[in-house]
């Protein structure tokens, strides 16, 4: 019956208007997200995903589909709308946790399609067949199932005998690194096409066309043999500790990265989000590090980058809360390779918003994109010539009751086979250079560079 239930899964059946949405959980020992994720490699291998969220209080992985949500117009109503409809039908008893959808959105579904993102639309979120989340020191694996069928339950037997498998496999093979395949090729791809779009942009905002526009490039990693999926989520979750980290697989490939930058989280009707633009590398030393860290608090350039982020986000939370705090000046932030300016900002929610409502008035952030917005992309559009896929888009979950978070999807990688194409931007101004630009890039590919053994670049 597992084997039939597992073929069956490969074809998601579609939400109609008969469809019921079923949920059950189970509360267990705990289990490592990554035993959890690993258990559902044989049959569920082109279907997972994996979340941990900066103060790790929040754990999430899926394997298999209960069904997924594409969009290509219209991408964050239609999810949102799609979801609402799910959850209208949504069956579940009081002791049962909330089923979340989880993925992403492109950066903008205006740029052409590169070969390693045809697996990737507009808009991607699945409903996990499995769910295993872990909060406040709790362990929850769920089934997750949606069915037009008017006799569901012995195929729902059948998939709690499948759940009782995977909690097994987890528990008794627990994730072992085996280390990280030997990179045979390193390649920066487009590098004179990305110095030629810096000098291009300066000169846009020197004419006053922009204030300020991220231009981003991406190199290649090539391995001599398939990178497991799992143990690139071991190496960039232990090297960047204080990140949110994330995978999301599609068939073979899959999108993973180690962020600094949350986007908006929805926790019991309030919001929040992180203002973080403005960046300079760590120190050697402590006493180094910290005269960085005033360097950065004191940079024209970069006060100037992160109060436009700090000033767009807050003018959307006015919008969208009843209620604002805005602290007035910008923290440091630091993670292993880089430190940040940081400005928290928090709200209450209006009732008749949702998370994929604050998504879209979000993205992307002066911090991705540029200001004034829309010439930002325009340009970017014009002078970067690269598809940067889910690079630099929201990705992250909802749930049924309303809570959820999404990251904004940087230091990050695509995984596929023996390969990954990292990706990595920064902001240029009027008084931009093009080799200062490209040193910078290299600070931001490190943390996935450290993960997949790439050389890093001094």
């Amino acid at each position: 019956m597992i084997r039939k239930l597992t073929d069956r899964e490969k074809t998601v059946p579609a939400t109609g208007a008969n469809s019921r949405f079923f949920t059950e959980t189970l509360e267990v020992e705990t289990l490592s997200p990554l035993a959890f994720f690993e258990a559902g490699l044989s049959h569920y291998g082109e279907h997972r995903f994996f979340w941990q969220n900066a103060d790790k209080t929040v754990k999430l992985v899926g394997l298999g589909q209960a069904t997924v949500l594409t969009a290509e117009k219209d991408r964050f109503q239609s999810i949102s709308s799609q979801w609402a409809a799910l959850c209208e039908v949504l069956i579940k008893e009081e002791k049962d946790i909330d089923p979340v959808l989880f993925g992403g959105f492109s950066f903008d579904p205006h740029t052409r399609q590169d070969d390693e993102w045809s697996a990737f639309p507009a808009a991607y979120f699945t409903v996990p067949l499995f769910q295993l989340k872990i909060e406040k020191g709790k362990t929850y694996v769920s089934i997750n199932y949606i069915t037009e069928e008017p006799q569901a339950a012995a195929d729902f037997e059948a998939l709690r005998q499948e759940r009782d498998r995977l909690i097994h496999i987890a528990q008794v093979d627990e994730f072992t690194f085996q280390g990280k395949p030997d990179v045979i090729n390193q390649t920066e791809l487009a590098t004179d096409r990305y110095m030629d779009a810096v000098e291009h942009v300066t000169s846009h905002i020197q004419a006053q066309e922009a204030e300020k526009v991220v231009i981003a490039r991406k190199i290649k990693l090539t391995f001599e043999e398939e990178f497991r999926k799992a143990a690139a989520l071991h190496t960039i979750t232990n090297e960047q500790s204080a990140s949110y980290h994330f995978g999301l697989q599609i068939g073979d490939e899959m999108f993973f990265g180690a962020t600094p930058e949350r986007l908006v989280e929805i926790s019991k009707g309030r919001a929040y989000s992180a203002c973080v633009a403005g960046s300079i590398e760590r120190g050697k030393t402590s006493q180094e590090d910290q005269r960085l860290g005033e360097v950065l608090l004191r940079d024209k350039k970069n006060r100037e980058e992160h109060q436009y982020v700090v000033d767009m986000i807050t003018e959307v939370f006015a919008e969208f809360c009843t209620s604002l705090q805005v602290n007035r000046t910008p923290k440091l932030l630091k993670v292993r390779d880089i430190q940040h300016l940081f400005t928290p900002v928090e709200g209450e929610l209006a009732d008749d918003m949702d998370i994929f409502r604050l998504v879209e008035a979000l993205h992307p952030t002066p911090a991705l994109g540029g200001v004034p917005r829309q010439k930002a992309l325009e340009i970017i559009r014009e002078e970067e010539q690269m598809d940067r896929g889910f690079y630099a888009g929201p990705i992250g979950w909802a749930d049924s009751a309303g809570n959820g978070e999404f990251a904004v999807a940087i230091r990050s990688g695509l995984l596929t086979g023996n390969e990954a194409y990292l990706y990595a931007g920064g902001g240029i101004v009027a008084d931009s250079r093009p080799m200062e630009e490209y040193a910078e890039t290299w600070v931001k590919f490190r943390p996935v560079l450290r993960a997949l053994g790439g050389r890093l670049h001094e």
